[in-house]
């Protein structure tokens, strides 16, 4: 079929584009919009699994659209070539009575960052990091915010975007100064239409002065998940000065020490099981050079870190990108099956205008009689009858393509899913449409020609 509908186009256009053909055509084209308005209710009906057809491809194409430039946005939030390495803590499922971490492991700490580098040779870069909810306090103003303990390199292995000022940078560290970096969120909230570098903000009783301004995220829960930092409410200072000045859970305090002296340990009651945070460091990142020994280093790591944390396995591994392609191939799958499915509904939106347009022949054999009986060729029938199919076609299409606009807007907004359409889609979309009104309307218009006329003109 599809070759005969190429040679009949290739015999209209070659050596026939004359005045009097064009006139035809488009006398042939007007009787064809003429048919379609004469039958309103049997068009609009036609045109229906077009529209939905239609509108099922754009809103399925915006839907993966968006799942993949989700991932493309995860990746370069969680950094490429990137393992995160978070604790766990005693009352957390997954260890057993045997891996208490409160009684014999020291939890994750800097002497772990340091063996890290010394056992691992191609390591591009390692980031510790502590986390501690607080306040961030300024000309009389209190926000709630996360007080993000972190090394100079946190920066460039996120991706994060400056706005104003600079990062702090290892100088810093050493020396440990009071510095941060906050949200352009919290900028304005804290300071409006003022410049925030140089201000001073108070946190954990410690003021610090601010020497930049970061472009801020969107938070999403799968990245939570995974351990990363994606809130706009995020304060970022050295670690070094985290835990000289603000708190160092890797240290013994005179509490603990009070408490373990009140009773010898026979006569100590049996505690109630609480989450205790032993942990020094609440992440560690590493960063590879290559992704090929992202597998290898992790088993390494896991070495590691069950050697120093004395058999104790009070620490979880995660590699952000191997979990986000695991994600991006089930979205892969789900996609295909919706576009299948979009494409079912084209289909037999197809097969309703050819049955539709093979009714129309058989009702209206007297008038491509007539037709033929004063001049018209079987080329003009063809043309007729694929014109009438084309234009139903390309009506629902236009429809279809609003619909699944509005469609993929109401995914955006009620289900949170993210879409995005793009030209191609839409093209796509009426390319589609065009094509099956021209594939589908072409039989019943060959079947139209090649009536007789003298048996036309005599049918009732």
């Amino acid at each position: 079929m599809i070759k005969n509908i190429t040679v009949f186009f290739q015999h209209f256009f070659q050596n026939r584009l004359n005045k009097k053909e064009i006139e035809l055509f488009w006398l042939d084209l007007g009787i064809a919009v003429e048919s379609i308005l004469a039958h309103k209710l049997k068009s609009i009906l036609t045109a229906l699994g077009i529209v939905f057809g239609v509108a099922a491809v754009v809103a399925m194409l915006a839907i993966g659209n968006g799942a993949q430039q989700e991932i493309l946005d995860q990746m370069k939030l969680v950094g490429v070539n990137n393992i995160i390495v978070i604790p766990k803590y005693a009352s957390q499922n997954g260890i057993g009575e045997n891996d208490n971490p409160s009684k014999s492991s020291p939890g994750l700490s800097l002497d772990d960052v340091r063996s890290i580098q010394q056992v691992i040779p191609n390591i591009k870069h390692i980031c510790p990091q502590v986390t501690m909810e607080t306040y961030a306090m300024a000309n009389g103003k209190q926000f709630s915010v996360k007080l993000i303990g972190t090394d100079h390199v946190y920066f460039d292995l996120f991706g994060v975007e400056l706005i104003l000022g600079t990062f702090f940078s290892q100088k810093h560290q050493e020396t440990t100064r009071s510095v941060c970096v906050i949200s352009e969120s919290l900028s304005r909230k804290l300071f409006q239409d003022i410049s925030p570098i140089n201000q001073i903000i108070k946190s954990k009783n410690e003021w610090f002065t601010i020497i930049g301004v970061y472009k801020e995220v969107a938070t999403k829960s799968e990245l939570s998940e995974m351990g990363i930092e994606t809130s706009s409410s995020l304060v970022y200072i050295p670690i070094e000065t985290m835990l000289l000045r603000i708190a160092n859970r890797g240290n013994v305090t005179q509490s603990q020490i009070k408490k373990a002296a009140e009773k010898p340990d026979s006569q100590k009651e049996e505690p109630e099981p609480t989450e205790k945070n032993i942990h020094q460091l609440d992440k560690i990142v590493v960063s590879l050079n290559e992704s090929k020994h992202l597998n290898s280093v992790k088993q390494v790591l896991d070495k590691i870190l069950y050697r120093n944390h004395h058999q104790t396995v009070d620490f979880e591994i995660i590699i952000p990108e191997l979990l986000l392609k695991q994600q991006q191939r089930t979205r892969d799958i789900f996609n295909l099956v919706l576009g299948a499915i979009a494409g079912i509904s084209l289909l037999v939106g197809g097969i309703g205008i050819m049955n539709i347009m093979l009714a129309s022949v058989m009702e209206r054999v007297k008038e491509i009689g007539i037709r033929m009986a004063v001049g018209a060729r079987k080329r003009d029938i063809i043309i007729q009858f694929i014109a009438e199919a084309s234009l139903i076609s390309l009506t629902g299409g236009f429809v279809g393509v609003i619909l699944g606009l509005i469609s993929a807007a109401m995914v955006t907004r009620f289900a949170e899913i993210k879409t995005v359409v793009t030209m191609s889609s839409v093209l796509i979309s009426f390319a589609i449409s065009v094509a099956i009104g021209i594939i589908f309307g072409y039989l019943p218009a060959k079947r139209a020609a090649g009536q007789d006329p003298i048996i036309s003109l005599r049918s009732e």
